[in-house]
């Protein structure tokens, strides 16, 4: 119950710095009410800048009684200077970063601070970050870097965060314990749900049936047999991961609780859970996956400062919204043929736009920004207007602008490669493209005349050829699901575009594709004959972030791929790459013919003046030395 004298803080979550530029700083905040900041600039001149963040620079959406949603999006006009470190402090009611967050300052410092490099020199990246893995958090690894740095340039220039940021289809017990105590203590709004047993989210959250058999709550009719199997069951998959849906958020209020938990420190503070009642066998579980997430919440200041004091980058995979999101035209048919799961996945993308998208290119979002802060300002008794609700996420699900390009050196193009999908038109269950020919075409005129770019495609556009190979055979027998069977050369037009697009004369020289998704990290050159001088591509993969391949597994998949895949092998002329000369890298700390590594953490590129890779690191969380990926030798 919340009491009305307890003092909640100013801030529960932020600052998170998005996209920045010289001319623009867009900065993330959740407020317990809706502020009215001053933004502060220090400049190595001694020079400041104070910016009262009213609302032609700051949009605010409410998403519960004590729960505000702030996005700055400040233009200035003059430009900021770049390459060197430039403070910045948010002043609420009088008292600054210091005073309200302390944990967010290195060392000394009195405010966190950023840089503008000029070029992407360098950057970090990875996905997967699952608060209940028993891995380290490789999130960590960057906020080392940061504090070792002693120059500005020594800085990452960005954080690209790949999909997978938090995992609303596979949740800990005790963190969905939290997420409910969370709701309750800020009055996050409840909605009405249709088309379950339970009649709306407080009969949900209290629900016996709410830990660990959220299945359970769907209509018990035959005719959502397939909605069971297909989106809500926990589809188990014994070849790459077990995925379990039995704690799968549902609701808007739960999914906004879980960025605040796994972004902030702050909002542990708010709430004291309790174990709800759970059988023994339960009970074990939960305790198990208490230690984790134990674990995890002594990392969050950390995560805090890095999000503070470096521009952080995102875009979706299916975990942020619901495992094989998108995977088939049937499974689309599934989910968004029954009110309940589509509801589901509306709430997930309704939060990843306020949480994370928005920040990407805050201009897209007007419209659904006007129809979100409608929706939540009319909540009547706490409840969001149903009808309201669907008419917004029945935009949301048509809205087609997630990707976008940063005018960076190199360029910067991040792919949306959930939503514009090009469907098998002649057998449904077969997987999708991961971008239609439109979307396709749109990413070519995006290269155009570029000398070098930098492409983030969540899954890899180059991965293992004997895995891809295991999933195609699944397709093939019908059972897609079983094997995550995604993957840029499963569907043969996408294949087909998106190398002719490589082939193409004025497209760039260099291409460095960042990925994640596999929860297993490698590095390949990629070379297409036929074309004189190019291009160049390194197929650059660092995943997970809190995630990890099962060990034994990895360990025979490398040694198979090796064997059946070799440059000699006749088996490459049955691949979609055989017009292409693959040439994987090496780890150096790796085992006798060792390509694939297997550890959390966080991938970092350095690159030359043509946009090349130079050098090419995985950090690992568990505080190992960092691991060089290494070409071999001519």
């Amino acid at each position: 119950m919340h009491q009305t004298d307890d003092i909640l803080p100013a801030v529960i979550a932020g600052p998170l710095l998005r996209r920045l530029e010289p001319q623009r700083l867009v900065i993330w905040l959740v407020g317990t009410r809706a502020l009215t900041p001053t933004l502060k600039l220090y400049l190595l001149q001694g020079e400041t800048l104070d910016i009262v963040l009213d609302e032609q620079h700051c949009q605010v959406v409410c998403v519960g009684r004590d729960a505000f949603i702030h996005l700055m999006d400040v233009s200035l006009s003059h430009a900021l200077p770049q390459d060197e470190l430039i403070g910045y402090d948010l002043l609420i009611d009088g008292a600054g970063i210091a005073q309200w967050a302390p944990h967010l300052l290195y060392a000394d410092a009195t405010t966190p601070t950023f840089v503008l490099p000029s070029r992407i020199n360098h950057l970090v990246h990875g996905s997967c970050r699952k608060p209940h893995h028993r891995a380290d958090d490789g999130l960590l690894c960057v906020d080392r870097l940061l504090a070792d740095a002693r120059t500005p340039l020594e800085r990452p220039a960005l954080l690209m965060m790949s999909g997978d940021q938090v995992y609303a289809d596979d949740v800990a017990g005790p963190t969905l314990r939290a997420i409910h105590a969370l709701i309750a203590r800020l009055g996050l709004f409840d909605e009405f749900l249709e088309g379950a047993v339970v009649d709306d989210s407080v009969s949900l959250y209290g629900h016996r049936a709410s830990y660990y058999h959220r299945a359970d709550l769907l209509p018990a009719l035959d005719s959502n047999e397939t909605l069971r199997e297909r989106f809500f069951g926990g589809v188990k998959k014994p070849i790459f991961t077990s995925s379990t849906a039995d704690n799968h958020l549902v609701t808007f209020a739960e999914v906004i609780a879980m960025y605040l938990l796994v972004w902030s420190p702050t909002p542990w503070t708010l709430i004291t859970p309790q174990p709800p009642q759970l059988s023994s066998q339960e009970q074990q579980r939960y305790a198990r996956e208490q230690v984790q997430i134990d674990q995890f919440r002594t990392g969050l200041p950390g995560v805090g400062r890095v999000f503070a004091h470096l521009s952080t980058l995102m875009i979706f995979d299916d975990h942020d919204i619901t495992d094989d999101w998108n995977l088939s035209a049937q499974w689309e048919q599934t989910a968004y043929g029954h009110p309940f799961s589509k509801r589901i996945i509306g709430n997930a993308l309704l939060a990843y736009l306020l949480c994370q998208g928005w920040g990407n290119q805050p201009q897209v979002f007007g419209e659904l920004l006007s129809q979100t802060q409608a929706l939540t300002g009319q909540a009547q008794g706490n409840h969001l207007n149903a009808a309201a609700q669907d008419d917004l996420l029945e935009a949301l699900l048509k809205f087609q602008q997630w990707h976008y390009v940063l005018p960076t050196t190199p360029a910067l193009v991040v792919l949306d490669t959930r939503t514009r999908r090009w469907r098998s038109e002649f057998t449904l269950k077969q997987p999708s493209g991961l971008l239609d020919w439109e979307a396709l075409s749109e990413l070519q005129q995006e290269l155009l005349d570029h000398p070098s770019a930098i492409i983030v495609s969540p899954a890899p556009i180059f991965g293992v050829k004997l895995i891809e190979t295991v999933q195609k055979v699944f397709s093939w027998c019908g059972f897609p699901l079983l094997v995550d069977a995604e993957n840029w050369m499963a569907h043969r037009g996408a294949a087909q575009v998106i190398l002719n697009i490589f082939r193409h004369s004025r497209t760039p020289g260099n291409y460095v594709i960042l990925s994640g998704d596999v929860h297993y990290s490698f590095v390949y050159q990629v070379l297409i004959r036929h074309r004189n001088g190019g291009p160049k591509i390194w197929q650059i993969t660092s995943s997970g972030i809190k995630n990890e391949f099962p060990p034994r597994l990895l360990e025979w998949f490398d040694r198979l791929n090796r064997w059946l895949y070799s440059p000699r092998s006749p088996l490459n002329w049955f691949t979609r790459r055989r017009t292409m000369q693959v040439v994987p890298y090496i780890p150096d700390h790796a085992e006798a013919g060792e390509r694939l590594w297997n550890s959390a953490g966080i991938g970092q590129v350095f690159f030359n003046e043509q946009g090349q890779p130079e050098e090419i690191y995985q950090h690992n969380a568990d505080g190992k030395p960092r691991t060089q990926m290494l070409a071999p030798e001519k």
